[in-house]
């Protein structure tokens, strides 16, 4: 790169435009220690595997390739599930867990699903897949799923899919309403 030579006149400009000039005696600054912000609270971390409920299951039984899943809480009527097949709910969210290993799915599912519940979603698509690589016709994810949608508090119900949306390779979850969400709270719901 030449070097830019400078006339006589953009010096004197440049100088005029700078101003008077003195030199620095020392190179040290010191910080004012008074004027630190507060820091605010680091919020507190929610562990996700809390939202499952160890008792919840342990006898289901294994399910195949083209088998369908199906659970309603206790407490919910069984039109809620039929509700849930039709799509009446309508998709707030979808998660692709299909192959994944056990445990890479099991810790995006439940962050999955500690977000939609955060976030308000209450209806959401999870796919797994139907596990044709699986040995003796046992899908790995399918099963695990299974077991653990029955565990997590917040799941009220699930079923499988719509072909279309992934038939038994994917399940439709009902999710419980967070507590911000719920209409108890709204003043403007006491009178419907």
């Amino acid at each position: 790169m030449a070097k830019k030579t400078l006339t006589p006149e953009d010096r004197d400009l440049f100088r005029h435009a700078i101003g008077k000039v003195r030199s620095v005696n020392s190179d040290k600054v010191l910080l004012n220690q008074g004027n630190k912000p507060r820091p605010y609270p680091r919020p507190l971390a929610t562990h996700v595997y809390s939202h499952l409920i160890d008792s919840a299951a342990a006898d289901i039984e294994k399910v195949g390739l083209e088998d369908s899943l199906s659970f309603i809480a206790p407490g919910l009527q069984n039109n809620v599930l039929k509700k849930l097949r039709r799509g009446y709910f309508g998709l707030d969210a979808e998660i692709d867990l299909h192959g994944l290993t056990s445990n890479e799915a099991k810790r995006q599912l439940l962050h999955f699903l500690q977000s939609c519940v955060e976030a308000g979603c209450r209806c959401v698509h999870i796919v797994h897949g139907k596990g044709h690589r699986s040995t003796d016709n046992h899908p790995v994810l399918k099963n695990n799923l299974n077991l653990w949608l029955r565990q997590h508090k917040d799941v009220q119900a699930f079923c499988s899919a719509s072909p279309k949306d992934g038939g038994t390779g994917a399940v439709f979850v009902l999710l419980q309403l967070a507590e911000k969400y719920s209409r108890h709270d709204d003043p403007e719901s006491w009178w419907d």
